[in-house]
């Protein structure tokens, strides 16, 4: 039985396939458009899963969308009348898509796919909580998702045992965790529902000097996590902007121009709506422990990718184990509601050993073969090298340690936002330059944004002060102190950016300004090239740790493609890229006007 998951028209639109409860494949859209958080009918996604299932649109026995539009609407409804005449142009600029498209989302499925069969329509936290418990590897589990909002709900808990969820609690709109911390990422001068990453890697270069101001005036937050806020200061529910004009006063001074000079302040609202954030989610995951009673937990929604407070729960909440769905966002509410079908609506059978996911290190996504990798680089007279399995990672470690950049384009590519050693540009973290070189020259991204270590699992904890794994690189960790450089008196004394160029241990290039990392531990289940590439570094330059970004440029997507990697290589300053057995060397691409016409032509695309 195969079951098609589909999420669309708020952002970050995704597919996901499963077959008898096996998850087959899944895909953001925004990777075959090119078009970051594309929010349209996942059309290309769609096309994916099939085509990695080998099957058509009539082979198909359900079809499952991750929320409920009527409710959605309603909740528009409701809100917009509740602060009418307030809010009409928001109102007006929303309604439209509604009538036409999003409301008539059965029909619009059906048409979409050429399909007759049934629709299922799981509420959205339901979606979050299904992507979270079915692919986690416990037999039961505490569920808690935090998001900005669903249909009403913005957070929710509850908890899963063997092919069941059930949801016990919830807090619903306007009272919102992620519209709290979108409200600051708009007011730091940010685009929402993509720069929240930004204001988190902001925060340790400040101080929480408005914690109690926000916990004063904003929110009114209670012992067992849950919260109203103030919303006097906010304009979401009925304008176009974040933030209402006392939320200015309060903070003493208008938005932050995007792209304008970052200040002090700016860090120190980052800093502590951080640690506000950080504070609920605690709260909320002890009383979930508090109330259920269980061992594990799980957790799913747009919150759940803030790794900072994922790291505090896992350290300071009592569960013995968590797991988080590495498609935290709304992409994953496509896996969610197809597995949720799967298991609680058709009412399958699951076996859990509380050992091993099912979510196949999130490698889910589209694989090229060695051949159709040289057929486009013959077609476009690109210059490589072939090079044996065998002789790959001796070849990439000896490249990482002369501190070269280089594009790792390997196996399926990852589904959520991170990459995990599919989609990647590596580096050598012992590097105290490298931050500044790959943020700058390669990633054309902000100075202050840090990047992440990928490490051999067995060698995590000589390293980093994490007990528990994080092949999702969903934790954040302190590095440990025995790893760590002494700060002098003079760079303790630095402030804001200043702190960003001190080296603070032997592994600069991933430990940012609070001597933390947001850690990718690597075992080699489900990708053993990235693996054994690291493995062997390690073996030759003793140390397990490389540097692991994504493979784009600010403002683009991963890439998906042998075009899109070869595109991103040419557009930087990387110095190698490695696709399949196949290297390329920046210095021996040499094109004619000829050969870059067909560069252009896909960008204009």
């Amino acid at each position: 039985m195969y079951i098609l998951g589909i999420s669309a028209y708020y952002h970050d639109s995704a597919a996901a396939i499963i077959k008898d409860g096996d998850i087959i494949g899944a895909a953001q859209e925004e990777r075959f458009t090119r078009k970051k958080h594309d929010s349209n009918f996942p059309k290309n996604a769609i096309d994916f899963c099939l085509h990695t299932a080998g099957i058509t649109v009539k082979d198909l026995s359900y079809v499952a969308f991750y929320d409920k539009p009527f409710i959605k609407f309603e909740r528009i409804l409701e809100t917009y009348l509740a602060y009418a005449p307030t809010g009409f142009r928001s109102f007006m600029k929303a309604v439209p898509l509604w009538i036409k498209k999003k409301l008539w989302m059965k029909d619009l499925i059906a048409k979409e796919l050429g399909y007759t069969g049934k629709i299922i329509f799981p509420e959205h936290h339901e979606s979050h909580a299904a992507s979270a418990f079915f692919p986690s590897p416990f037999k039961a589990a505490a569920i808690l998702t935090m998001d900005g909002v669903g249909e009403w709900t913005t957070a929710s808990f509850g908890e899963g045992k063997g092919n069941t969820i059930t949801l016990k609690s919830e807090i619903k709109f306007p009272h919102s965790l992620g519209l709290l911390y979108s409200a600051f990422t708009y007011y730091a001068g940010f685009r929402v529902n993509s720069g929240e990453y930004k204001l988190m890697g902001l925060a340790p270069y400040g101080e929480p000097e408005y914690k109690d101001l926000i916990l004063d005036e904003l929110i009114d937050l209670k012992s067992d996590g849950s919260f109203k806020l103030n919303m006097k200061y906010f304009n979401y529910c009925a304008g176009l902007t974040m933030t209402s004009k006392k939320f200015h006063e309060l903070f003493g001074g208008e938005p932050r121009k995007p792209e304008s000079r970052l200040t002090q302040r700016d860090m120190d609202l980052a800093r502590s709506i951080q640690a506000v954030t950080e504070e609920i989610m605690i709260r909320m995951a002890r009383h979930v422990h508090e109330v259920t009673g269980k061992e594990n937990l799980v957790l799913a929604g747009g919150v759940a990718l803030n790794c900072v407070g994922n790291g505090r729960i896992v350290r300071e909440a009592p569960f013995k184990n968590v797991w988080i769905q590495p498609a935290a966002g709304d992409a994953g509410g496509a896996l969610g509601a197809a597995l949720l079908t799967w298991y609680q609506y058709l009412g399958n059978a699951r076996i859990a050993d509380d050992k091993n996911d099912f979510q196949k290190g999130s490698y889910l996504g589209p694989e090229y073969k060695n051949d159709e990798i040289i057929k486009f680089l013959k077609d476009k007279n690109v210059p490589y090298t072939e090079i044996k399995d065998g002789e790959i990672p001796e070849r990439i470690a000896d490249l990482i340690k002369d501190e070269k950049v280089i594009g790792w384009f390997q196996g399926r590519m990852e589904f959520g936002p991170r990459a995990l050693g599919a989609r990647s540009i590596i580096g050598d973290a012992r590097s105290p330059k490298m931050q500044e070189i790959m943020n700058l020259k390669i990633k054309f991204r902000e100075s202050f944004r840090p990047f992440a270590p990928s490490v051999l699992k067995e060698k995590s904890q000589e390293y980093f002060e994490l007990e528990k794994e994080s092949p999702y690189m969903l934790l954040v960790a302190p590095v440990r102190r025995e790893k760590r450089r002494e700060v002098n008196a003079d760079e303790d004394k630095l402030f804001g950016l200043a702190k960003l160029n001190i080296a603070r241990s032997q592994i600069p290039a991933v430990t940012h300004v609070d001597c933390s990392a947001r850690v990718q531990t690597v075992d080699g289940a489900y990708n053993k090239h990235f693996y054994d590439m690291m493995k062997k570094f390690d073996e030759k330059y003793n140390c397990p740790v490389i540097i692991n970004t994504s493979f784009n440029v600010r403002g683009e997507p991963i890439v998906a493609t042998p075009t899109d990697a070869y595109l991103c290589f040419m557009r930087t300053n990387m110095d190698y890229l490695i696709m399949g057995n196949v290297l390329l060397e920046k210095k021996s691409q040499k094109l004619l006007d000829k050969d870059i016409d067909w560069l252009r032509e896909y960008e204009l695309d």
